[in-house]
């Protein structure tokens, strides 16, 4: 690793150097799957769930009967859709040049996909058009088989699986379920960031997933351990940070992976040896300069009280009484009803975040930098 590689990860997995703690996630996932548990792992966007799934895969590397799959099907829009993304992850992990591969590329040609090449990554993309229902249905059933009959175990993560839920194919999650129940051979990570959704589709007795899996819910990293982590690297590099620098990184972000992760990282390309709360703001300040173009772009199809709305969650930091008399008359809201809809509607447009704890539902906004750039903007 060259010298000045900027050890804070803003994209994808690197190491288990760069990888801050989870070590009870890690363990969670590791006895479910020892034990033949599927798991359902939910955590807001950005919090570090794809991260988690890629450091466990490279812990299950030392173990050779275990072969890991990922597929991320936010993209998709329909069955067909995820069937493609699906075929297409498997065609990543087995190589064509293989048995495995090329036992799976056979499969494939029977359903006669539209195969491309990615330019830049040499990747296959697939493409599969079924003339009939009954084609789509033995497609995903075959796929599910192809991966029950390998020698090895498979372990295959979906990321953001409430997508299912978009489908046009209204028995989408009966079907699915019905194909996975009887697998012995491949266990299952569904991962989430809509925990409304996901729970519903995990703990409610009418739906087809209901109690099928152990659920792993992914919060904010401990502030002793995330802090102690980031001054680790900065000395790995040389480089020394204040105490009060490391609180108020913590403070300014929540805890929360993407933005914490993003700081340290334009903190970090500085290039400071010295690290004072003065680099810190000056860290903020240009990070919310850098998005201010685009946190103008949500006034483009946001309501004027939707607007107003959410200046006025970001300006309370988190509010659990949406409807209290205090928090309509400060921010001049109108009714507790009218409070309820532009919450919910912009809960459905992701700009709001709904946490749920024991005790409580906390709501706060969802983007970081944003609250923070509303905060300061008004």
């Amino acid at each position: 690793m060259k010298k000045d590689f900027n050890p804070f990860i803003i994209k994808g997995y690197f190491s288990k150097a760069l990888f801050c703690n989870r070590k009870a996630e890690l363990e969670t996932l590791n006895r479910n799957l020892e034990n033949g548990s599927n798991t359902t792992l939910i955590s807001p966007r950005k919090m570090g769930k794809s991260g988690l799934i890629f450091r466990f895969f490279d812990e299950l590397k030392t173990n050779k009967e275990v072969e890991c799959i990922y597929v991320d099907i936010y993209s998709s829009r329909s069955l067909n859709d995820f069937i493609s993304l699906v075929s297409e992850a498997i065609t990543h992990k087995f190589s064509e040049k293989t048995a495995t591969g090329a036992k799976f590329m056979k499969f494939l040609k029977g359903v006669r996909p539209l195969i491309s090449f990615d330019p830049l990554t040499g990747a296959p993309q697939i493409q599969i058009n079924f003339q009939t229902e009954d084609e789509k249905k033995y497609t995903l059933h075959g796929l599910f088989e192809f991966l029950e009959k390998q020698e090895k175990t498979i372990l295959l993560a979906i990321d953001e699986f409430q997508q299912i839920n978009e489908y046009p194919e209204e028995n989408t999650e009966s079907l699915l379920r019905t194909y996975i129940q009887p697998l012995k051979n491949v266990f299952f990570i569904f991962c989430g960031s809509n925990q409304h959704i996901m729970i519903k589709m995990f703990t409610i007795a009418n739906r087809p997933f209901f109690a099928s899996t152990r659920m792993l819910f992914l919060d904010k990293i401990e502030k002793t351990e995330y802090t102690g982590f980031i001054k680790m690297q900065f000395k790995k590099n040389g480089k020394s940070i204040s105490d009060d620098a490391l609180n108020m990184i913590a403070d300014w972000t929540k805890l929360h992976t993407f933005y914490t992760q993003n700081l340290c990282n334009s903190i970090f390309a500085m290039k400071i040896d010295n690290i004072h709360v003065d680099e810190i703001k000056k860290a903020m300040f240009d990070l919310l300069k850098e998005n201010e173009t685009y946190f103008y772009q949500y006034r483009q199809f946001l309501t004027a009280p939707q607007w107003n709305y959410l200046i006025a969650i970001a300006k309370e930091g988190e509010i659990t009484q949406v409807t209290a008399q205090n928090f309509i008359n400060k921010h001049n809201i109108g009714t507790p009803a009218n409070s309820r809809r532009l919450l919910k509607s912009l809960i459905e447009k992701e700009l709001i975040l709904e946490v749920q704890k024991k005790d409580t539902t906390r709501y706060q906004i969802y983007d970081v930098f944003f609250m923070r750039w509303l905060q300061i903007t008004y």
